[in-house]
């Protein structure tokens, strides 16, 4: 039959190892049709977390480009790293990523978010999740990951209570107390204590093995970031890049230990500010420049795929021929060269009264609830106040409702209850409050949804970043409840 697997002539598979395969290759050379710099090498997608999504054209110098810039900042990459290869390919971190490892001589092992751990939801039980068997040493993430592994550990720590919660609580503050630069913190050996101690466990989670962690593709929350510092004893890069810019743009230096920002610019990558009079961020602003961010260089793509309006809106070429792209967010570069993201052109609202309020950094700030899987802030221009539509953590809440005495038939009846809705709002506008948020800035009301949201929904990207409009349409009629209610 035509669907039958074909074996070699004696019935039986031939396994042919690599390096035969390239000793065969040598002893028979084919002469390579190779591509040119400037070929088009993937038309990638962006997430459509803004709108549409668009083709964007690389070519084969722009991949080349941030790879081997990032071959210069992560430290000793080589043949003896294993890359951990699970987010979806369609993303631009992913893709320089599995570039960038063959390109030292390094390992991938490919997994999935659903199989990441041996507690991820897709693994049977007994089952070891796709970190404990590989013991990767390098991975990229992207922040929602991140946060929910945080989220798990704390969950864990608070269950088991008592003399453990209290270790743990002791030794992560000693440990932080180290890494913001406290000689009163935990160095040397009681470093090393802690680490056996208490972080050993925290770090088999992902294998045991993690020297460093690449985080991308949205601002990673400062709680998060020491977290990982601390539990899993590994550096965490934050870059900033873009699809259009192939991923280059900025990378943070491995020692750098400060939180909230995106490092300095790539070798591939010129990065400048540019004044937003309408957002009030201005290049001239004291003590740190302000403006949108505007990126050139040679990781910058070609532009989008049949789109050639929206190409040449974003897209500008100097009289030096270089390409730059505007990426419509906002920044800020530190005394020492270091950009820190700090809004989003489209993300910016203008309440009735006169406020201005971004979205995106105080769903940034709110997320780091235990009782918030997701979250998305909504503000209308015709009212004083912004909502937010609340994804509950049902793990969270179930637990709070248990400890409460708080009955419920399901999990859907458990997020409509008033009281719940008290009590997962008063956990946001208290963390509102611990991280500074302006009044107005704050949800007045909130409604609680007990489905999450995925990329199977069409509600958030494959990166798990949220959709805004989609959401906005899906949720019409709660979010103008929540206005006239």
């Amino acid at each position: 039959m035509d669907d039958e697997i074909p074996t070699s002539a004696s019935g039986r598979w031939t396994i042919t190892s690599f390096a035969d395969v390239e000793r065969i290759g040598c002893e028979n050379p084919v002469v390579a049709d190779l591509p040119l710099s400037a070929d088009v090498a993937v038309i990638m997608y962006t997430s459509g977390s803004t709108g549409l999504p668009k083709g964007v054209m690389m070519t084969h110098g722009n991949v080349l480009a941030t790879v081997s810039a990032v071959m210069t900042i992560v430290p000793g990459l080589g043949s003896k790293d294993v890359y951990l290869a699970y987010l979806p390919l369609a993303h631009i971190l992913e893709l320089v990523a599995e570039n960038l490892i063959p390109a030292v001589g390094g390992v991938i092992g490919y997994g999935a978010p659903l199989t990441l751990t041996d507690t991820s939801s897709k693994i049977k039980a007994g089952t070891k999740g796709d970190a404990t068997v590989l013991s990767p040493t390098v991975m990229a993430s992207v922040p929602a990951i991140l946060d929910r592994v945080r989220e798990g550990v704390l969950k864990k720590v608070d269950a088991k209570g008592g003399l453990s919660k209290k270790l743990f609580d002791l030794a992560y503050a000693r440990r932080l107390s180290a890494i913001n630069g406290s000689w009163a913190g935990a160095w040397g050996l009681e470093k090393l204590l802690w680490n056996f101690l208490v972080f050993k466990k925290v770090r088999a989670i992902l294998g045991g093995r993690i020297r460093f962690l690449l985080s991308g593709g949205a601002p990673l929350s400062a709680d998060t970031q020491r977290f990982i510092n601390i539990c899993l004893g590994a550096p965490i890069g934050q870059g900033y890049g873009l699809t259009e810019t192939c991923a280059g743009a900025t990378f943070s230096e491995v020692d750098d230990t400060s939180v909230g920002r995106v490092g300095s610019p790539l070798p591939c990558s010129f990065v400048k500010l540019i004044d937003w009079p309408e957002g009030r961020y201005l290049s001239s602003d004291s003590p740190m420049p302000r403006g949108e961010i505007v990126v050139g260089g040679p990781s910058v793509t070609l532009g989008y795929f049949k789109n050639e309006e929206k190409t040449k809106e974003v897209y500008k070429v100097d009289e030096r021929g270089m390409r730059w792209f505007y990426t419509g967010d906002i920044g800020q570069f530190h005394a020492d060269g270091c950009l820190e993201i700090i809004d989003r052109k489209k993300d910016i609202v203008k309440l009735q009264h006169g406020e201005y309020v971004s979205l995106g950094k105080v769903e940034a700030a709110l997320i780091i609830s235990t009782y918030v899987d997701n979250i998305m802030l909504h503000a209308d221009p015709f009212h004083s106040y912004c909502v937010a539509l609340v994804v509950a953590s049902q793990c969270a809440v179930e637990d709070w409702a248990s400890k409460q005495g708080v009955a419920f038939t399901d999990f859907a009846d458990l997020c409509e209850k008033e009281e719940t809705v008290k009590e997962v709002h008063s956990s946001l506008v208290l963390i509102a409050k611990k991280s500074r948020l302006e009044k107005f800035e704050i949800p007045a009301k909130i409604k609680l949804l007990s489905t999450p949201w995925t990329p199977e929904s069409g509600l958030v990207t494959a990166a798990l970043k949220i959709k805004r409009e989609a959401i906005r349409k899906a949720f019409s009629e709660d979010l103008a409840k929540l206005y006239t209610s």
